[in-house]
């Protein structure tokens, strides 16, 4: 087990002794499976959580998407560690605080949105959750979730349901239950019963949802035929659904794209919580009622097809005219490293956006300048997400020497090499590939780069 879990099992060992409750880690990786991505919010007190995991969404509604996030909630989400931070003790808080129609919250996305199975493997995601500790007329409005959204919808944010969504846990207020649903297809209608969803619920097993943590996993099962998805809490099995259920082009449209990104939320008002109350939140609604959230992990049944360390690389020192691997960086910041299935195999580098960077140390050009530069790219944005790819010298923040545009290739494993001119470059640095775009959304992944004269 890596030794940042052994601490944290030793720590949390300590303060069972001293407070009698316990607050888990990530959990150790099933026999048969492998750990694609995992945060178990670790951290200082106070603090946001990690920006190289996580995008916090702001406002009433991603620009130029539907108002009130398409669901009417009334809250203002922010980044205020009043409503969003880490606790300290390995928890993520998110807290809801206002009164009458005047409320604010948080709302957070992993900046991956490629969380898909292997063909013929189980994708496994899993949080282990308290709702916020509040029943009765005090938690009318309240509606914390746990949920995933298809890849496409960034940069859109009008092709909802056709893009898939997958309701992990979803609860509103204070009720003693988890609700589990898929929404898919077109609405009003469609398949998916749209916009209520396909979905189940139950009591949650043992102590209610609000006093206590429990488990909330979504499996997807490409290793049947038909596929299934399947709802779970605290292991137990209480939703499924099967791939026989719906026509070709909605599966396709659900399921063929790159992947799914996941959210954690915690929204005041909307449809759903007034479908069962009437208008919310009330006079009576109380504020500052946190959800509580240890970790969040994603496992693959079956072998390493989705590292999620990075690499362990040597400290540089690279002839600038050989084919450098993106995935040999020293540092980086917002990226992650993936199969790849360009030609050689191997790994890419992935989920890149407006601000990421990867760092190669000892980077050594020789005595005869270099004046080109060329990468191994691909993209799946959506229509209308491009970005450039740049090269700097010695700092992420200095003029960049050379760069190249690059928009949707025709999917995120679609590769090309495209070329690009450098100010004449010569000796030994350290070179930043940056990546710079006008959107939010990732635009690009890299397989490799190289220099020449």
């Amino acid at each position: 087990m890596p030794s940042k879990y052994l601490r944290r099992l030793a720590a949390t060992a300590v303060a069972l002794l001293a407070v009698g409750a316990l607050v888990a880690a990530v959990p150790p990786t099933p026999t048969g499976w492998s750990l694609v991505w995992s945060d178990d919010f670790n951290g200082p007190s106070g603090s946001l959580p990690s920006s190289a995991n996580w995008i916090v969404d702001t406002g009433h509604g991603y620009p130029g998407g539907p108002g009130n996030w398409g669901t009417g909630e009334i809250q203002n989400y922010t980044a205020d560690p009043a409503n969003l931070s880490l606790d300290g003790s390995g928890n993520l808080r998110i807290t809801p605080r206002g009164s009458g129609q005047n409320w604010t919250s948080a709302r957070i996305e992993t900046r991956r949105a490629d969380f898909k199975p292997a063909d013929g493997r189980v994708l496994r995601i899993e949080g282990r959750i308290q709702m916020p500790n509040v029943t009765g007329d005090a938690a009318l409005g309240y509606w914390p979730a746990f949920w995933a959204l298809g890849s496409p919808y960034r940069g859109n944010y009008w092709n909802w349901p056709g893009i898939g969504e997958f309701d992990i846990m979803e609860n509103v207020n204070g009720v003693n239950a988890v609700w589990a649903v898929l929404h898919c297809g077109v609405n009003p209608g469609g398949p998916c019963n749209e916009t209520s969803g396909l979905g189940a619920s139950r009591a949650c097993p043992g102590s209610t949802c609000q006093s206590a943590f429990h488990t909330y996993r979504f499996e997807w099962d490409r290793s049947l035929s038909p596929n299934q998805l399947r709802w779970y809490v605290d292991g137990q099995q209480f939703h499924s659904v099967s791939q026989s259920q719906f026509d070709a082009a909605t599966w396709t449209n659900m399921t063929g794209h790159a992947g799914y990104f996941l959210l954690l939320n915690v929204a005041m008002g909307g449809a759903f919580p007034n479908a069962l109350a009437g208008p919310t939140p009330t006079a009576a609604t109380v504020s500052g009622r946190p959800m509580v959230v240890d970790y969040v992990a994603v496992w693959q049944s079956g072998g390493g097809t989705q590292p999620t360390d990075p690499p362990t690389n040597p400290p540089g020192g690279v002839d600038a005219r050989s084919t450098i691997q993106a995935e040999r960086y020293q540092g980086q910041s917002g990226t992650m490293v993936e199969t790849t299935t360009d030609t050689g195999g191997g790994q890419n580098v992935g989920t890149i956006a407006n601000g990421d960077w990867l760092r190669f140390d000892g980077v050594d050009f020789g005595a005869t300048a270099a004046r080109q530069f060329s990468a191994r790219v691909a993209s799946g944005a959506a229509g209308g997400v491009s970005g450039l790819v740049q090269v700097r010298l010695g700092s992420p923040t200095a003029p960049p020497i050379g760069d190249f545009a690059i928009a949707n290739t025709g999917g995120w494993q679609s590769w090309r090499t495209v070329p690009g001119t450098i100010a004449p470059t010569s000796g030994t640095h350290t070179v930043y590939l940056t990546f710079t775009s006008g959107q939010a959304a990732d635009f690009v992944n890299v397989n490799w780069f190289t220099f020449a004269t």
